[in-house]
This record gives structure tokens, C-alpha cells and sequence, in this order.
């Protein structure tokens, strides 16, 4: 039975510390839209994805309206794409982003994302052709994210597909110089990546997803804060079960609108995604939590700990709200989209070093960091190498989403507006990675890999 203590404390939430459903993000899988030409099998993606998701935006929209709970993004990953052009004769990797496009705008969502390749081991035709037109493709669109899986724990680091996208987020940077180089903010280099995340840009349906799927994130770093605040200077065991308690409350709303946006739609609940997602909004950051455990700014020493102790902690009060917990859950660090990490960036509070230790214990790894326009494509390649590294070695989903700003440098900031904030160009090391990440072949899987 719900308290009426605990609808309060929601409504709270809801209107004084930003709590919101982040995305509803339905999955459609688009295997049988293969064809022998690109324009036979363009017709058939914007025809399925029309007909699936012509009700998405509304459906979101009614019940935002009739539950009084944000919602703030309504998006649509589908199969990765490289998949799907395999059978093409006649291949043209820009349209079939176009078409997706196009398909984003006509039924109304925010993002679309699949333009996706998983080569963790390998290349097939279609990942090359694919991971060749990124650049192009999204310099050419608005909606549409793309993702690479360059690394599993199974399989081990893909160094050649490492260093190719080095040089293809150098490539979509200068492609999308007007402005800001925002093409790499919806390009993200995974290792481990999961098949049912409603995140972008590394959202897209996995082969192991079913025809169609209803996936939520949800969100709440204010909430989780306004808790903290409540048990300060407490012991770390008051701590973790004030955080479990708030997140066990987040999740349950989230299953809440992922299921009743399932029966409207007539499509499947997948999952429920407790990813804790700053906005730049002022109190809706994860780095000011870090903060109200007494961390005078977000970066000194004990930051990684508190990241440890918040991660775990959102992880365990989500899986007793509902039993299908997936996606990424846990805490992100974006940069450019957490006020907090701006201003600790900013003041020299916290450095691409730290951020990297910080990934080992959180959500996902490297995200919106910006980097001077002139730093070498093998600096960035031995940066998702090193991250990829984390995430192979811990067997745990680590991702790289970089953006070297044109002609900025270090100090500068580059404003991107709305959910993707403002980003200070951060310092990396000034030592090259050439003669490592140039090696070319694949870094074996680590021994605890072999668990068969």
C-alpha cells in the first residue's frame, strides 16, 4: 500500500528536484527490411518504423499529461544498420540515414539511433562501408545517433576498428565545424555494449531483442541529492540505504510509465534503465552529489570512492523496484551536460586522468569530453583504447564519446544548448600514442574471459 506520505514526498520530487522519466525509447527491429537494392530496403525501413512508432510521441504526451511526470524524450533505436545493408548490391550508407531521418521526423521523436556496427572482432563488408560513412551521415542528419562496439570481454580489443575511429571522429568533427563539431555528440565508441539501452547516442536494438519493445530510462541526480541532504554527516551505511531508498522509489515510477506505455502501445516492456542523467540544469547533477558526501569539489581525492558508493547503491535500490532492470543503470559523467562537472572542469577541480579513474566504478566511461580541435586522431584512439581496457578487463560496459572541438583550445568553452549543455575543452596528455595504437590486429581477451 502507498502512503500518502510517499505520494507527497514523489510530487516533491517531480516539482522541486527535477525527478523525470528521461526517455521512453521504443526498439524496432528492421531485419526483414534487408533488400537487394538501398532503395527497396529504405521504403521498408520508414514504412515499418512509421507504422510502429506513429503513436510513440502522443502515447508519451497523454501520459506525461495524466500522471503529472515529465517525460522528457521520446526516442527509437533500431538494429544496427551494418546488419541490415549486408544484402545490398548497391549500397548507400548516407541515404539509409536520411531515411531514418526522415522516419525520426515524421512520427516526432527526439532521436533516432541504430546507425550502429559491432566489430569487437572483426569486420564484415557492412561494417566497413558503414563505419566508413559516419562522418558523412551525420553531417547529413539531425536525429540520427551512431554507435561502434570496438572491444568485449569476450572477444578482446579491436585495435584496428580503435584507430579507424580515431580518424573518423577527427572526420565528423571538421564535417560538422559550424557547429561546434556537434556530430561527435551523437557518436559514442562502446566496449561491452548492451542491446536494450534507451540512451543515446549508443542506443540500438540488439539482434537478441525481440520485433518490437518499449525500453524507459529514468532519471533523478536532484532527487538523490535533496536525500543525501537529509542524512548529513552520517556514516556511510545511513549513506547507502538513503541512496537505495531513493532509487527504489525512482525505478518504481519508471516501471509505472514503461508499463502503462506497453498496454497503450501494444508493445512489449523491456526495461527499466536507473541511469542517475545530469542536465545542465542547476541541481540536477550527479557531481553535486558526489559533493554532498563532502567532497569539497567533484575531482578531489575520494571522488572515485563516492562514485563507487553511489553506482552500487542505485544499482541495488533498482533491481528491488522492478525485475527487469537493464540498459547501463547506474550513474553517468557527462561533462558538457552536468552543471557541476562544468564548473570542476572549469576551475581545474577535475581532469581527463580522474575522469577516467572515475569510469572504472561508474555507468559508462568518457562522455561529452571536449578536447582541442588539433589533438591528434591517435591521441583519441589510444583514449578509447585505454577506456575500452577498463571496460574489458572489469567486464563492465565503458564507452568513449568525444568531440574535438574545431579551432578551440584548451580553456575554451563551446555552447551546444538544451540537454547537451556547455562543454570546457579539457587537457589531455602531450605525449603521442602513435607507435601503440598504429600496431594494428586485436589485444586477446583477458583470461577471466573463459568462463565456459
Amino acid at each position: 500500500m502507498i502512503s500518502s506520505g510517499e505520494i507527497i514526498e514523489t510530487i516533491k520530487m517531480i516539482s522541486e528536484e527535477n525527478l523525470d522519466i528521461r526517455t521512453i525509447t521504443m526498439g524496432i527491429s528492421l531485419l526483414d527490411c534487408a533488400a537487394e537494392t538501398t532503395k527497396e530496403s529504405c521504403n521498408r525501413i520508414y514504412e515499418k518504423i512509421t507504422r510502429y512508432a506513429h503513436r510513440l510521441v502522443k502515447t508519451g504526451e497523454d501520459i506525461e499529461r495524466e500522471f503529472g511526470i515529465p517525460i522528457i524524450n521520446k526516442r527509437i533505436s533500431v538494429t544496427p544498420i551494418s546488419l541490415v545493408i549486408q544484402s545490398c548490391k548497391d549500397v548507400d550508407c548516407v541515404r539509409f540515414a536520411e531515411t531514418l531521418d526522415r522516419a525520426a521526423g515524421e512520427v516526432g521523436v527526439n532521436f533516432i539511433g541504430g546507425f550502429s556496427s559491432l566489430v569487437h572482432k572483426g569486420y564484415t563488408k557492412g561494417d566497413h562501408m558503414l563505419i566508413d560513412s559516419i562522418p558523412y551521415a551525420l553531417s547529413a542528419t539531425k536525429l540520427v545517433c551512431s554507435s561502434v562496439n570496438v572491444a568485449s570481454t569476450k572477444a578482446g580489443i579491436n585495435m584496428d576498428a580503435v584507430l579507424q575511429m580515431g580518424h573518423i571522429i577527427k572526420k565528423t568533427a571538421a564535417l560538422t565545424k559550424e557547429s561546434g563539431g556537434i556530430g561527435c555528440a551523437k557518436l559514442v565508441v562502446f566496449a561491452n555494449a548492451v542491446e536494450d539501452n534507451p540512451f543515446m547516442a549508443g542506443a540500438f536494438h540488439g539482434t537478441g531483442e525481440g520485433e518490437c519493445v518499449i525500453n524507459v530510462g529514468v532519471s533523478g541526480p536532484g532527487a538523490v541529492k535533496s536525500a543525501l541532504e537529509s542524512v548529513k554527516g552520517q556514516e556511510f551505511g545511513v549513506v547507502a540505504e538513503t541512496l537505495k531508498k531513493t532509487a527504489f522509489k525512482v525505478t518504481r515510477m519508471g516501471q509505472l510509465v514503461a508499463q502503462e506505455a506497453s498496454k497503450r502501445l501494444g508493445v512489449p516492456f523491456g526495461i527499466v534503465d536507473l541511469s542517475l542523467a545530469p542536465t545542465p540544469a542547476v541541481g540536477d547533477s550527479v557531481a553535486y552529489i558526489l559533493e554532498e558526501m563532502g567532497l569539497e569539489k567533484c575531482g578531489a581525492h575520494g571522488t572515485t570512492a563516492a562514485l563507487a558508493l553511489l553506482n552500487d547503491a542505485v544499482k541495488k535500490g533498482g533491481i528491488m523496484a522492478s525485475s527487469y532492470v537493464g540498459g547501463l543503470s547506474g550513474a553517468f559523467i557527462p561533462v558538457s551536460e552536468d552543471a557541476g562537472m562544468i564548473e570542476a572542469v572549469s576551475c581545474g577541480a577535475l581532469s581527463i586522468e580522474k575522469l577516467e579513474a572515475m569510469t572504472c566504478v561508474c555507468s559508462v566511461g568518457l562522455d561529452m569530453i571536449a578536447v582541442a580541435g588539433d589533438t591528434p586522431a591517435e591521441t583519441i584512439a589510444g583514449i578509447i583504447a585505454d577506456e575500452a581496457a577498463i571496460g574489458v578487463v572489469n567486464s563492465k560496459t565503458t564507452a568513449v564519446r568525444i568531440i574535438p572541438a574545431p579551432d578551440k583550445k584548451v580553456g575554451d568553452l563551446i555552447e551546444f544548448g538544451g540537454l547537451l549543455g556547455s562543454a570546457p575543452v579539457i587537457a589531455v596528455g602531450g605525449y603521442s600514442s602513435k607507435g601503440f595504437v598504429t600496431r594494428g590486429g586485436r589485444i586477446p581477451a583477458p583470461m577471466h574471459s573463459l568462463k565456459n
